[in-house]
């Protein structure tokens, strides 16, 4: 930010030069925050500055940064006409598409706010803040459209969170990189790459196993003792998930902290790592955005199916599609203006960090609250899906495999999330169906439980 009077009130309300720096003496930004900032813009002090109450200017500026520090302010207003429109009935389309809009430039701030505090912090609790608000959004829809019984949504906007990251993220980033960067040799480092695809097929395997029980047993090749040992199955694998999410956490913030830092930061990255708000400033916007977050995604929870109706698309579609892509709108955003910088150790901590954080925290930790709540959610993702899943992780470890980036590794990654999206748009059933079966290969509810009966 530059010199001014906002970072004049912001040292007098406790700023602190960031000293983040591991044990190996390199900086510890996370690539989720580098990313993030590629969105911010500077603030102008001179409008504070002609406020003639001087007490007032201090609160003007913390605002400034809070709500005008991004290029996404201009979808602020979507917040009060998602809040209004509910308020008014104006229609439950519109409060869809407004709480989507308004969700973009939050859940941003939030980004924003969550390193802001880990300046004050350090470096371990700052990483774990991230670890649990990088994917707030996804995390606060999930749990209210658990509270309310609709667990096919849970599952699909998960699942769509995790192919938006490795298919739609990465590869469109890989393919501007490309483009922009012909004849330019685009390296990243492998290890870190490495470690985020073990998780995801350590989670892969985890959401398979129920629906592999599932079809042994309706295949007559198994038995099993009780109608509800799939169900304890996936809790077993959800606690397997995050014990491996715990133990992946320790291995970035403390033993192998040199593989997640961005290596490349220029001196204008190394000049936003200065606070700019309070830490008890930074604690209440977060806060505050938070609860803004959980109203927005509580609306877009409870019009999801409406919207399908109206639009003619499938709460599959909608859920696995359009969700992930609004959602992580910012988030997108920043990784691919970092490929279009050549840097993209900071675009696959990105999008491998986002998606493994959806597939090893997110979704085994939805499982586990729902079995707290009384719940029967559990890991079978069905058939479709979770071969959807397993596919994506496959190509994108074999795509990054090597070291070395091109545009057309961008673009098969962006034509298997456009089949894969084609898929999902001709599935009409909604969500209270998507567990039935189809032509073939679905197993019908009934079977199962003749099954194991």
């Amino acid at each position: 930010m530059e010199a001014g009077l906002v970072r004049k009130y912001a040292s007098e309300a406790g700023g602190l030069r960031l000293a983040r720096h591991g044990p190996h003496g390199h900086s510890a930004r996370t690539a989720h925050s580098m990313s993030a900032s590629a969105l911010r813009k500077k603030s102008d002090a001179s409008l504070v500055r002609k406020v003639p109450f001087a007490p007032l200017r201090p609160v003007l500026a913390n605002l400034q940064e809070v709500f005008l520090g991004t290029k996404l302010a201009v979808l602020f207003p979507a917040v009060p006409l998602a809040i209004a429109a509910r308020c008014a009935n104006f229609g439950q389309v519109w409060v869809f598409a407004l709480s989507l809009l308004g969700l973009i430039p939050l859940a941003e701030r939030v980004s924003f706010l969550t390193e802001q505090i880990a300046i004050y912090t350090g470096p371990t609790v700052g990483g774990l803040l991230n670890a649990t608000c990088g994917n707030a959004t996804e995390l606060i829809i999930a749990l209210f459209a658990l509270m309310q019984g609709k667990i096919e949504v849970v599952k699909y906007s998960l699942l769509g969170s995790v192919l938006s990251n490795l298919l739609l993220v990465l590869g469109t980033s890989l393919f501007c990189g490309g483009i922009v960067n012909l004849g330019v040799d685009q390296p990243y480092d492998r290890k870190q790459a490495d470690v985020s695809t073990g998780l995801l097929i350590l989670g892969v395997l985890c959401q398979s196993l129920p629906l592999m029980l599932r079809y042994a047993v309706a295949a007559g090749e198994h038995s099993i003792a009780a109608a509800t040992t799939g169900l304890e199955l996936s809790r077993a694998c959800s606690i397997v998930m995050l014990l491996a999410y715990v133990a992946y956490l320790f291995f970035q913030l403390k033993t192998h902290t040199q593989l997640f830092e961005p290596q490349d930061i220029d001196e204008d990255d190394e000049d936003q790592e200065e606070a700019v708000i309070g830490f008890g400033s930074g604690l209440f916007w977060l806060a505050f955005k938070t609860v803004l977050i959980a109203i927005l995604s509580e609306y877009v929870v409870g019009t999801i199916e409406p919207t399908s109706q109206s639009w003619g698309l499938s709460v599959s579609f909608i859920s696995i599609i359009l969700l992930p892509i609004v959602g992580n709108a910012a988030e997108h955003a920043g990784a691919i203006i970092f490929a279009l910088k050549n840097k993209l150790d900071i675009t696959l901590g990105v999008a491998l960090g986002s998606a493994t954080q959806i597939s090893m925290f997110v979704v085994p930790l939805s499982v586990i609250v729902a079995w707290i709540a009384g719940i029967q959610m559990d890991l079978d993702f069905k058939l479709l899906e979770t071969g959807s899943l397993f596919v994506s992780v496959i190509v994108t470890a074999f795509t990054l495999q090597d070291g070395t980036s091109h545009y057309l590794k961008g673009i098969l990654l962006l034509l298997c999330y456009i089949v894969i999206g084609a898929c999902f748009f001709v599935t009409r059933q909604p969500a209270s169906h998507a567990n039935g079966g189809g032509a073939g290969l679905a197993v019908p509810t009934g079977t199962w439980n003749a099954q194991v009966a």
